[in-house]
C-alpha cells in the first residue's frame, strides 16, 4: 500500500496572470525554486521529475536551468486538467519504491497569453472525428452537452450552476493570490454573463491564465525533519470509466454521470480509511460549474441527482455543510490545470490558507472531470 509513505513537503507557484511576459521555462524554473525553498531543499536533493504530456517544458530542461544533477526518475501524465493529481501520484510510487527519495512535480503554462484552451482546435486522434464535424470542438461546447443532459434528467436549473460561481468567486475575493481578489459575483451577474454554449454562460466558465505550480514530495518520514508541517498523502488514485472518451462520452447508458470518478472515490476511501463525512474541505477541478454538481455525487458527498440541494443556502461556501475550493478555485483564483487546488490543499493541511478551513479532518483534492480524473486525500502529520 503507499498510503501515508508520502507526503508533500513544499509547494511553490508565480503570480497568476493574463501575461506573464516570460516564457513557460523560466515560470516552471520560478515555482520550483519556490517549492524547494519552501521545503527547506536545494536543487541538489532531487531525484524525480514529473510534469503533464501537455506542459512545454522538458524535465531535462527544467534541471539543467535549476542546476539539478542525476534524475533517477521521470514521468509524465496524459490527459490534461486529470493529470494533476496523478503526476503527485507518479512521485509518491516513485517515493515508495525507492526510485528517488525527492520527487518534484510542476506545470507552467501561458495559457492566456499563447495557447488559449478555451478557443476552437482540431485535435489528433480518431476520437474527433465524433464530435468536431457536428460543431463540438471547444470544450465548453462539449460540456455543455453533458450539462443540458444532467439538468433534463434531475430537475437541477442554470441557477443551481450560478451558485456554484458565485461561490467560487466569494472565495476568490477575500484571497488575495486570486486573479479575482475583491471582485466577488452574485447571482444576478451570472445571469447576466453572456451565453457561451448553452446551457452554460461565461461565469459558469473557468478561467484563462498564466502562471505555474510545483509541489514537492518525498518520504513522510523526511517530510517530517523537513522547514514546513508535511501534507501526508493518505490516498492518492486515478480511473477512467468504462467507454471513455475525453471530454464527448456521450456513447455511455448515462450520459449525466462521471463514472471515471466513482473509479477514484472508490480508491480515496478505500486506500485512506476515511468517508465523505470525515472531509474538512473540498478542493473540486471547477473547471466548468456542472462539474462541481457530478462529483459531489460520484465521491459520495450526496445521492444521484441531490446534489443541488447540498449547494444551496451557501452548503459549499465558507461556514457550509461542506466548503468547496476556498482558494477560489478556477473559477476565481487560476486555472494552472489543477495544480494550484493541491497547492491549496497543502495550505489547508499547514493552517495557513487565505480561507483557512476549521477542523482536523482530511482534505480532498480532484484533477480532471470529463477525462480519465485523479484524486489526493491530504492530513496532517
Amino acid at each position: 500500500m503507499i498510503a501515508r509513505t508520502a507526503a508533500i513537503a513544499g509547494i511553490g507557484a508565480t503570480e497568476f496572470s493574463k501575461d506573464s511576459g516570460r516564457s513557460e521555462l523560466r515560470l516552471a524554473v520560478e515555482a520550483v525554486r519556490a517549492a524547494l525553498d519552501d521545503a527547506g531543499l536545494s536543487a541538489a536533493d532531487v531525484r524525480g521529475l514529473v510534469t503533464f504530456t501537455m506542459d512545454q517544458n522538458a524535465e531535462i530542461e527544467v534541471a539543467r536551468e535549476l542546476g539539478i544533477g542525476e534524475l533517477t526518475f521521470l514521468s509524465r501524465i496524459s490527459y490534461g486538467g486529470g493529470a494533476a493529481c496523478a503526476v503527485v501520484q507518479q512521485a509518491v510510487l516513485a517515493v515508495a519504491a525507492g526510485l528517488a527519495e525527492v520527487v518534484v512535480c510542476y506545470r507552467a503554462m501561458n495559457e492566456r497569453s499563447g495557447r488559449r484552451f478555451g478557443q476552437a482546435t482540431t485535435p489528433p486522434g480518431v476520437d474527433a472525428g465524433w464530435h468536431y464535424p457536428m460543431g463540438l470542438a471547444t470544450p465548453a461546447a462539449q460540456v455543455a452537452m453533458v450539462a443540458r443532459r444532467y439538468l433534463h434528467d434531475y430537475g437541477a436549473t442554470t441557477e443551481d450552476l450560478g451558485r456554484i460561481a458565485v461561490a467560487g468567486r466569494r472565495h476568490a475575493a477575500t484571497n488575495p493570490q486570486a486573479w479575482f481578489y475583491g471582485r466577488p459575483i452574485t447571482l444576478d451577474d451570472h445571469r447576466a454573463s453572456r451565453w457561451i454554449a448553452e446551457p452554460l454562460r461565461l461565469l459558469d466558465c473557468c478561467q484563462e491564465s498564466d502562471g505555474a505550480v510545483a509541489v514537492v514530495v518525498t518520504s513522510a518520514a523526511r517530510a517530517r525533519d523537513l522547514r514546513r508541517p508535511p501534507a501526508v498523502i493518505a490516498a492518492a488514485a486515478q480511473g477512467s470509466g468504462p467507454g471513455q472518451f475525453v471530454m464527448t462520452s456521450y456513447y455511455r447508458d448515462d450520459i449525466a454521470a462521471l463514472p471515471e470518478m466513482g473509479v477514484v472515490a472508490r480508491q480515496l476511501w478505500e486506500q485512506s480509511g476515511f468517508t465523505p463525512a470525515d472531509v474538512r474541505t473540498a478542493v473540486l477541478y471547477d473547471h466548468f460549474t456542472p462539474y462541481v454538481l457530478l462529483q459531489l455525487e460520484e465521491l459520495g458527498f450526496c445521492g444521484r441527482g441531490e446534489a443541488r440541494h447540498l449547494i444551496a443556502d451557501g452548503g459549499i461556501e465558507l461556514g457550509g455543510h461542506l466548503p468547496v475550493n476556498p482558494h477560489g478555485g478556477q473559477l476565481g483564483e487560476a486555472y494552472i490545470h489543477g495544480m494550484n487546488g493541491i497547492a491549496e490543499a497543502v495550505r489547508q493541511i499547514r493552517g495557513t490558507a487565505a480561507n483557512q478551513i476549521k477542523g482536523d479532518g482530511p482534505v480532498l483534492v480532484t484533477a480532471g472531470t470529463g477525462v480519465p480524473t485523479s484524486g489526493l486525500l491530504l492530513t496532517r502529520g
